[in-house]
């Protein structure tokens, strides 16, 4: 009977313990003296998951029609003992299309996110047809397909070109600033910096014209500000639509300078008549500024690498980035940015001169000169854009 007794207790003492919840279960084990047993690791003190930002380069060939290409990427982290689990390894495929053979050096720059942080060896291949492999052309061209080795790139400042890295392992980066990477040709944040010391320079350039026709500077500058602030409000509500999409996606994509061109000088206008400052003289006098801002705003675009051009084999092309792919390419944005510098000149030597005698004509003919240029240099953009009442599609970049 006492054995009976004893192993009911003994049931009903376990039943109690497994009903317990974890850390009164825990509390209860150690205040006995018994030794405390390592808990599983929570959310909390997991370890957050990086990233890897590769970036490798080959050589475009030699002659041919354009052609695509597909990059194969493998990664795992080093000192992984047994097997890998799924975030200790990645495969990643990734398709370059448009490539231009005679055109050079093409590099791309991958982002792969959600793996443990460490050392990683990762190895890469490409693929494509052999015609451009080979130099010559295949008889079964859509069956022959040729893979070599993909190099990892380094990039140099100084003789502006890309070349082939030493191989190695590579540490991952926090995820959240690993859009900020050092990729080939493209300083990150350089077109907020530029694109603030062209706001700086218009200002000051109005200012100084207009204190020599001895307009009041301080009511000017208040009506540039206005304009200026509702101008870019219209830049991005102009993006928006022209770009359909969740609200986050516009908020966070690019700026269309249709839509400051169009809102800024019409803001303008109205704020300077509620001030009964003198409308067309203020608006000549801002135009050689505004378009000094264009030019300093678009060499931000080309080392962002925003509104790139399209990829070509001439001689006058400009090796630059559209921030993923790394090529010779049409210098769209310095076109539009001597154009800038040509306007601003031009209108700043009729402004002087006072060659015009009507007031407000100069910054009427610098917006509609601009306006023409840029219609034409958007074909030469390497998204597909059309002229601005037919435009579709998405643009990446931090400004259109």
């Amino acid at each position: 009977m006492t054995r009976r007794s004893a192993a009911a207790t003994a049931k009903r003492s376990r039943a109690r313990s497994r009903g317990c919840p974890a850390g009164r279960a825990g509390a209860a084990r150690i205040g006995s003296g018994a030794t405390p047993v390592a808990q599983p690791a929570t959310a909390s003190n997991a370890v957050e998951p990086e990233a890897l930002v590769l970036t490798h380069w080959f050589d475009s060939g030699e002659s041919g029609e354009p052609y695509s290409a597909t990059v194969r990427l493998r990664g795992q982290r080093a000192g992984v003992r047994g097997v890998p689990r799924a975030r200790d390894t990645f495969a990643r495929e990734e398709t370059v299309d448009g490539i231009v053979p005679g055109s050079g050096p093409v590099s791309i720059t991958t982002w792969v996110y959600g793996l443990q942080p460490g050392e990683w060896a990762v190895t890469g291949e490409l693929i494509r047809p052999a015609v451009h492999a080979a130099g010559r052309e295949p008889r079964e061209r859509w069956r022959r397909v040729r893979s070599e080795p993909l190099a990892p790139a380094r990039w140099s400042w100084r003789r502006w070109a890309v070349s082939a890295a030493q191989p190695g392992p590579v540490r991952t980066r926090w995820a959240l600033p690993a859009p900020l990477a050092r990729i080939p040709a493209v300083i990150p944040g350089s077109f907020t910096v530029l694109g603030a010391l062209g706001i700086v320079v218009a200002l000051a350039v109005q200012s100084a014209i207009l204190a020599r026709a001895n307009v009041s500077v301080g009511g000017s500058l208040v009506v540039s500000l206005v304009a200026l602030v509702s101008g870019l409000i219209g830049a991005k509500v102009w993006y928006a639509v022209l770009h359909p999409g969740p609200w986050r996606q516009a908020l966070l994509g690019g700026w269309a300078v249709d839509g400051f061109l169009v809102v800024a000088p019409a803001v303008a206008v109205a704020t300077l008549l509620a001030l009964e400052l003198p409308v067309g003289r203020v608006l000549d006098a801002t135009a050689p500024g505004m378009f000094f801002a264009v030019a300093i705003g678009r060499l931000g675009c080309f080392l962002t690498g925003c509104c790139a051009g399209r990829r070509t084999a001439s001689r006058w092309g400009v090796w630059s980035s559209d921030r993923r792919i790394g090529a010779r390419r049409i210098p769209a944005q310095l076109l539009e940015s001597a154009s800038g510098l040509l306007i601003g000149v031009a209108a700043g030597l009729l402004v002087l001169g006072d060659a015009l005698r009507l007031q407000g004509i100069v910054f009427v003919a610098a917006v509609a000169a601009y306006f023409l240029v840029r219609q034409a240099l958007l074909r030469l953009r390497a998204e597909r854009r059309d002229y601005l009442w037919r435009r579709s599609g998405l643009v990446s970049g931090s400004s259109t």
